[in-house]
């Protein structure tokens, strides 16, 4: 039974077999995940380490190749990774290829063009449907890769030039983080690429999903692989749990912060019972609305002695944890809602000193890179002056950031708690939306009401379209009558 380290206050002192058994137990319900024995983990750092294994090993298949990633770029890197898969699946590799609808939005079906020609399979997860008008809102944001059964990577990283950066604009490459896994866990990240390729298609077929216990050993190391789908919510559950048990250290970074209210309060207990929580995040983002509102949330973090960073970096990516020097976790949720709750996501949670501590030593040298942001009299400021680098212009709103502006508007109108400067931003724009709202609905009532009446339309129709369909679905053997039509009610024998 694995020593977890959270039942005892004491880092070096060895947890009683009950108190390993019932963190054992604990984790595994809660993360929806057994702890696997007998595998072997790689630390990658960035694109320069990620990016060369992924090529190598897809380059040396010479069975199957199943990768799975949110965005796959019509650039350079894409193409070089979309020509690499081909060239495998023309020498009769299996290679299978999803990619998420939304991510990859920019990206034509020239792109995957090579691969599809030389053989490979090729989907795309949840695209746009009339018939659906809020499916889309599910998407998958896992990045995996599996060569062969036998070697498995988990990252935060897409598939897209922009994690090299630009030298010549002077912007670096971009900070994210994930693992090379050898093992029997990787046959829990094959299983996880099956359940989101047979939400698209036709399933893998089972005989090639290998049994964990089949796979052969590549090491000691303990982890979990956490296939989160929508509504599961176990990479939040367990990441509360952590959060309670935590007892020395919890250092989390993240790429889009904006904590629902009972993971900030339990962060925030962490803190206040003398827990070294430090929380890094991007100071500038590919989507700038969820800076802004992460920001909004500072201050009960700073309040509890939560120890803020902001990354001085082009883009901080990564999606990690580290704990106690004895916990991590790697791969592609953030803690925001959109992770926990509305999106296929894959993380891998280990249980080993030796890469716990790597992480640790990873995460100081990322704060070397940092500006630390402390409460100053009025407001949030940084601890020291820094030039910011240009924010990248591409973005989009999330779910999450949505979240944290309505918790903002809901304090300043209930009047609960005292709002700071960077949360007066978010009521600023909010104010000016709702105003601009008012003036439009006064002044010109047709340009409100012409796109609400086509929504109206839109959804009433699709509605309309399920009800008939589901009342023309009946179960083998049943009539056209409805309940309570024939004289007697109870079910026929014949």
């Amino acid at each position: 039974m694995p020593d977890n380290g959270f039942a005892s206050p004491h880092r070096h002192r060895r947890a009683s077999a009950a108190e390993r058994l019932l963190a054992h137990q604990a984790f595994s319900r809660a993360a929806g995940a057994p702890l696997i024995g007998r595998n072997s983990l790689r630390l990658l750092r960035d694109s320069r380490e990620n990016y060369p294994a992924w090529l190598t090993a897809i380059r040396g298949a010479s069975q199957s190749i199943h990768f799975e990633n949110y965005i796959i770029q019509d650039d350079r890197i894409g193409r070089e990774f979309v020509n690499a898969l081909a060239e495998r699946a023309a020498a009769g590799v299996k290679v299978r290829l999803l990619y998420d609808w939304l991510g990859s939005f920019t990206s034509r079906a020239r792109l995957f063009a090579p691969l599809r020609e030389a053989g490979g399979e090729v989907r795309a997860f949840n695209p746009l449907r009339v018939d659906s008008p809020f499916g889309w809102l599910a998407r998958d944001h896992r990045k995996s890769l599996v060569v062969d059964g036998r070697i498995g990577y988990v990252s935060g990283l897409c598939v897209s030039a922009r994690w090299l950066g630009h030298p010549a604009r002077d912007i670096g490459p971009w900070r994210d983080t994930g693992v090379e896994v050898r093992g029997p866990a990787v046959a829990d990240i094959l299983v996880a690429f099956a359940q989101t390729w047979g939400l698209c298609g036709a399933p893998l077929p089972p005989e090639e999903i290998p049994l964990s216990e089949n796979v052969p050993g590549a090491g000691t190391t303990l982890l979990r692989v956490i296939a989160s789908s929508p509504y599961t919510s176990g990479i939040y559950r367990l990441d509360q749990m952590i959060a309670a048990l935590a007892q020395e250290s919890l250092w989390l970074t993240d790429a889009y912060f904006v904590g629902l209210p009972p993971y900030v309060q339990a962060l925030c207990a962490a803190a206040q019972d003398d827990v070294d929580v430090r929380l890094l995040v991007p100071s500038t983002s590919d989507i700038p609305l969820v800076s802004m509102f992460s920001r909004a949330g500072y201050r009960p973090l700073l309040e509890a002695g939560v120890r803020v960073f902001e990354w001085n970096g082009s883009m901080l990516h990564a999606k990690s944890a580290v704990a106690d020097g004895r916990w991590a976790r790697v791969g592609s949720s953030n803690l925001n809602i959109a992770s926990w709750l509305g999106n296929f996501e894959l993380d891998i949670a280990v249980e080993d000193e030796g890469f716990a501590q790597e992480m640790e030593s990873m995460y100081l040298q990322d704060l070397e890179q940092a500006t630390e942001i402390v409460l100053a009299e009025h407001r949030i400021t940084p601890r020291r002056h820094r030039t910011r680098q240009r924010r990248l212009r591409r973005g989009t709103t999330s779910v999450a950031a949505a979240m944290r502006l309505g918790h903002t508007v809901a304090a300043a109108v209930q009047q609960k708690r005292v709002l700071g400067g960077v949360e007066a931003l978010a009521l600023l724009i909010v104010s000016l939306l709702l105003l601009a709202v008012a003036t439009l609905g006064l002044t010109r009532p047709e340009i409100l009401a012409i796109p609400i009446a086509a929504g109206s339309l839109w959804l009433g129709s699709v509605l309309l379209l399920r009800a008939w369909r589901l009342s023309r679905r009946r179960p083998p053997g049943t009539d056209d009558t409805l309940p309570g039509e024939r004289g007697n009610d109870t079910p026929r024998s014949d």
